[in-house]
């Protein structure tokens, strides 16, 4: 059923209307208003709202329609990956209401609303959801992403959990959506991310999951090639309900992070088991076995407590991240990826360099057709970087240029939306989804946001236009 909230006469500039804070420029809050968790994605727009409730964020879509005024969103700023320099931003902090329906095993999940919340909700009634690696990040836009979980491997990925959305289109137009009343818009919205409205709210399944084995094994840099061979050759034989990824990490010497991975260079193996308890300790005796184990963290946890598998930072950061989708991993794919980040690039200046093991539910068909186009890959090659100061910014683009030249031998051509970057031109954008998938995104762009109003991030050019989309 579509319905439309309050709406202001068409022409008139109705931010006056919004219940939440209006804020321009050196007004008091703006900065706090538009500061987000990435701190190199600063944003300067010319408006930002605080929206409050569904109808703020119609009101604002349809004054930004009626003046041409192109417009972001954000919730917790974790998926930011350029600043915005004009324009208006909509912040859905305010709106972080979760309801949590335990006979239907379901949560219902407001626009600004973190996967913390949804797990301090869910936890007492022995339900989880399909988060990722830190419970601090916003759920809509992960999940518009497609949304990679930490058990993705066992349960894959948690678009394909979503029963509806309650979305907003550029016209002001509030829309319920789901597979039967609005299939097109259902389809784009996971996978597709946000090029055809702003959504208010999601619904989408539970699991009955109150635990799991998880934690970290970190071996000295070193001796990196022993582990990732392990793993790798590990991997291949685990059954789904083990996910894991290998990692290099350079870890600077800062308070925030603990003795004695402070100031180290690590190779790590994380993980997350959701079978039998000892029957995935068994598992890991390969992975304990094949190098010097200096910090295991692995252990039986509530599910509520899964930052402790990944121990992303909590705290805002400058940072960039990217990622290039594997076909496989075979020894040659292995020792190309050391020479690139392992111990002999002594000067390599990325915090982080993953390999995450796809396949399993990942690979499995949706039950209903959506806009993820990973689901052919085995692995994904995630770089991530810290900018602590502009002269950071050329090194790091040379090194994940390196990386990912180096490796694409071994892709898919392929990313995926969420962990692509900054988004460049046309051609780039569309490297997170397959060429059939880009072209049906274009057309449903030109049929919900013909204007592109909703322009910046990772998104699209409606289909009657061409070259690279602004922003």
């Amino acid at each position: 059923m579509t319905t439309t909230p309050h709406q202001p006469a068409p022409g008139r500039l109705a931010l006056s209307e919004i219940r939440g804070p209006v804020l321009h420029p050196g007004d008091e809050g703006y900065a706090e208003e538009v500061t987000g968790f990435n701190l190199a994605a600063l944003h300067t727009p010319d408006v930002v709202v605080g929206a409050t409730c569904p109808e703020d964020i119609a009101v604002a879509l349809r004054w930004a329609s009626d003046t041409g005024t192109p417009v972001a969103v954000q919730a917790t700023g974790h998926g930011a990956n350029f600043p915005i320099a004009e324009g208006l931003l909509i912040s859905t902090t305010r709106m972080t209401d979760v309801r949590i329906d335990p006979a239907a095993r379901a949560a219902t999940v407001a626009a600004g609303a973190r996967w913390r919340h949804v797990l301090e909700a869910a936890a007492p009634h022995g339900l989880a959801p399909l988060n990722g690696s830190s419970t601090d990040a916003g759920v809509v836009g992960y999940t518009l992403g497609g949304g990679l979980p930490v058990l993705g491997r066992t349960y894959g990925y948690a678009a394909d959990l979503v029963r509806s959305f309650e979305l907003i289109t550029p016209d002001g137009t509030l829309r319920e959506v789901t597979a039967d009343s609005e299939p097109e818009l259902f389809w784009a919205l996971r996978g597709g991310k946000g090029n055809v409205g702003v959504v208010t709210s999601l619904t989408f399944d539970l699991l009955p999951l109150t635990s799991v084995v998880g934690g970290g094994i970190y071996c000295p840099g070193e001796h990196a090639e022993a582990l990732l061979k392990a793993w790798a050759e590990w991997a291949e034989q685990v059954p789904d309900e083990m996910c894991s990824s290998f990692g290099l990490l350079r870890l600077p010497p800062i308070p925030q992070i603990p003795e004695p991975l402070r100031g180290g260079f690590w190779a790590r193996v994380v993980l997350a088991w959701t079978g039998e308890p000892a029957a995935g300790e068994s598992l890991l005796t390969p992975i304990r076995a094949a190098a010097p184990v200096v910090v295991d963290t692995v252990e039986e946890m509530p599910y509520a407590a899964m930052d402790r598998i990944y121990m992303d930072p909590h705290d805002p950061l400058p940072a960039t991240e990217s990622c290039l989708l594997l076909r496989g991993l075979p020894p040659e794919a292995r020792a190309t990826f050391l020479a690139q980040v392992g111990p002999g690039a002594s000067d390599c200046p990325l915090l982080m360099v993953e390999l995450r093991h796809m396949g399993g539910a990942l690979s499995r068909p949706a039950a209903t057709e959506d806009a993820i186009c990973a689901r052919d890959a085995e692995y994904l090659l995630e770089a991530v970087a810290v900018l602590p100061v502009p002269e950071a910014v050329a090194p790091v683009q040379e090194a994940v240029t390196s990386l990912y030249a180096a490796m694409a031998p071994y892709g898919t051509g392929h990313t995926m939306v969420n962990l692509h970057g900054t988004p460049h031109d046309e051609p780039d954008r569309a490297r997170a989804w397959t060429a059939e998938v880009y072209d049906r995104l274009r057309h449903d762009k030109a049929l919900y946001d013909p204007a592109n109003v909703l322009r910046y991030g990772h998104t699209v050019s409606p289909e009657e236009t061409s070259g690279p989309a602004p922003g």
